[in-house]
């Protein structure tokens, strides 16, 4: 008897076993996307008192303060493992920390914080065409929302033209894409028994290593900012939220659902990019900006459901 009354808290209806990690690995690339929305905002607003390459070196030295106390420990333990894999964690901090940063700080000088987002919206393709051809199947609703979702953002781009007219900023942002997007395909080669802290602060620690030389010639020649409310909180932003925050999650999503799908949620990014910069920098926006929020919403919705 006692057994049977058991029984019904067992065999009680339960959610779907993947829905749940699913829908964590999505809420932590959703958290990651709208988080670095803020940072191009703020590329952006220090164009004309930050050089790029000192915004991009003193983000990270402010994102190692940042996690060294969580993560020391771990990465001292691992130490002989995070050897082993010094290729991998090279190419990884080059691509995620050193280029990609740097490239988007550089298209801030002349090109808009909506332009930033919505180019850098291009990535999600990159990182499913690495996915597909590491074997991965996508489905046809994951990639006819990667396309709604494209489709929204190359409107958005050209505004509603067949010319693309890009400024010199948006050729920065497009090959900030490219290093973004092979970072992302590149997590998910990450050998497992390394941890995700001693993963994040050793990409840290090596992406400013490689930037210190650049940052020393920049500093000898254009000379130090001015350190003010207006410049240390956005770095203060960019460095512990944007960076320490915002990649543990960007990680560990990609370690729960894959870059694709991780990257259909990015799309979202140039519907925050776009929301902040009206709000912050007073950009401008049309009905022709919502339409396309409501094709890139419309996109992330379609691809980043589970599919059976």
């Amino acid at each position: 008897m006692a057994l049977l009354d058991r029984t019904p808290a067992r065999t009680a209806p339960t959610a779907h076993p993947a829905a749940r990690p699913i829908g964590v690995g999505l809420a932590l690339a959703a958290l990651a996307t709208v988080v670095w929305s803020g940072s191009f905002v703020t590329s952006r607003a220090l164009h004309d008192s930050v050089p790029p390459i000192q915004h991009a070196f003193w983000r990270w030295i402010i994102a190692i303060a940042a996690v060294a106390p969580f993560a020391v420990r771990q990465t001292w333990r691992q130490r002989a493992l995070l050897r082993a894999h010094l290729k991998y964690l090279l190419v990884a901090a080059l691509l995620g920390v050193t280029v990609y940063n740097t490239l988007v700080n550089q298209a801030g000088m002349t090109t808009t914080a909506g332009n930033m987002g919505m180019i850098m919206a291009a990535s999600p393709v990159l990182m499913a065409l690495y996915e597909r051809l590491g074997g991965a199947r996508l489905g046809a609703r994951r990639v006819t929302g990667m396309f709604v979702a494209c489709a929204g953002v190359l409107l958005l781009v050209s505004k509603g033209s067949l010319a693309m007219d890009f400024a010199v900023g948006d050729l920065w942002v497009i090959a900030g894409a490219v290093s973004f997007g092979s970072y992302s395909a590149l997590l998910k080669r990450r050998p497992a028994e390394i941890g995700g802290l001693p993963f994040l602060f050793s990409t840290f620690v090596l992406g400013a290593l490689m930037l210190l030389p650049v940052f020393l010639v920049d500093f000898a020649v254009e000379g130090g900012f001015e350190p003010t409310p207006g410049t240390v909180s956005p770095l203060l932003y960019v460095g512990v939220v944007s960076s320490a925050v915002a990649f543990f999650a960007w990680n560990k999503a990609i370690s729960i659902i894959g870059a694709a799908r991780a990257g259909v949620v990015y799309y979202l990014q140039p519907v925050c990019v776009a929301l902040l910069s009206f709000a912050l920098l007073g950009e401008a926006m049309g009905w022709l900006q919502v339409l396309c929020m409501g094709l890139i919403l419309g996109g992330v919705v379609l691809g980043a459901a589970r599919t059976k």
